[in-house]
Formats: structure tokens, sequence, C-alpha cells
């Protein structure tokens, strides 16, 4: 499954991701899911992934921070901090990859990092649109005011209880601001 898909390499009841070896923080990384809300996300967006994230921390100990409905119980709605274990357990994940910005710093990456994990406990809200923060706009917010010039796409959404314009994963992932790693 590697090329367009991620690949997980399982060990006993446990699933190791493998990233690419130049996978740095700032990074992000798309999945698609495995939720309801994953397969609302698929039918309207027409890409192939459900949600994203940001890498952060290092090879061997990464993290991701991402804004979520819960995934745990007792968890809030919100902008968390997760293993890249379990952001990418089979139970949620079908299938990831990793992408990162072009001709970027250093110094934009740790700003873009640092203000994606200072939104942590910030509450998730995809219903008011353009007011609240879900993965995308956390990702897009972080990038942005890192100073990364990243006009995007969004899409005008009419459901019944979902009407505005969003920024969905592809948006992201098909941006001339992003490369695929490998």
């Amino acid at each position: 499954m590697t090329g367009v898909l991620g690949l997980l390499i399982v060990s006993g009841a446990l699933a190791q991701p493998v990233l690419p070896l130049s996978a740095q923080a700032g990074d992000l990384i798309f999945r698609r899911g495995t939720e309801t809300v994953s397969h609302m996300v698929l039918g309207m967006d027409g890409g192939l992934y459900s949600h994203v994230g940001m890498l952060v921390g290092q090879s061997g100990n990464w993290q991701v921070v991402h804004a979520t409905p819960s995934e745990k119980a007792g968890q809030a709605d919100g902008v968390v901090l997760d293993s890249l274990e379990f952001f990418l357990a089979p139970g949620r994940s079908q299938a990831f990859a990793v992408y990162s910005p072009k001709n970027v710093s250093s110094n934009q990456r740790r700003s873009a990092v640092q203000w994606a994990l200072a939104q942590q406990g910030r509450g998730f809200e995809i219903v008011a649109a353009g007011k609240g923060i879900y993965c995308t706009t956390l990702v897009w917010q972080a990038w942005t005011q890192a100073g990364l010039d990243w006009p995007v796409n969004t899409t005008e959404v009419t459901l019944p209880v979902l009407k505005g314009h969003y920024l969905l994963p592809s948006a992201l992932q098909t941006s001339a601001q992003m490369q695929r790693l490998n």
C-alpha cells in the first residue's frame, strides 16, 4: 500500500505507522477515516482523505495536533494532541499520506507548530462556517500565521444542518503549496 496510501506495519496487536524519512514537524498528515463523519466529508469533498492534522515531535516520537469531534471517552470536541499510533489506528484510519509545505524556513515550521499546539483545548466548531475551527482550518491557519502565502478554495455546502463555505481536505492536499512525501 505504498505510493498513494500510507503503510502500516502490524506488530502483534499494534500497528506502527511508517512515515516518510523526510517527514518533519509541521508537515500535514491526512487520513481516510472510518467514522460516519468521515464518510460525510468524503462524500462532500470527493477527495482521498477526510481528516488532517499536523505532525509535531520527531521521528520515533511523532504526535499529531488536530481539531476533531471527540475520539476518546470523556474528551470534549476540540483541538487535541494524540500519538501518531492513535491518530492512525486501524479502527479510525483506512489510509494516510504526509504532505509538506514547499519553500518554508525552519522558523516558519517552528511558528506553525507552536501556533497549532497553542490551540489545544479550543472547541471544535464546524456548524458556524467561517467562525469555528475544524481540522483543515487549524492547519491552514497555523501555516498562514507563520507566513505561508496559501490561497485555498472553499466548497459551498448546503445541507439541512450544515450550510456555508468550508475548507475541505482536498483543497489543502491538492494545493500548489503542498508536496506529497514518499
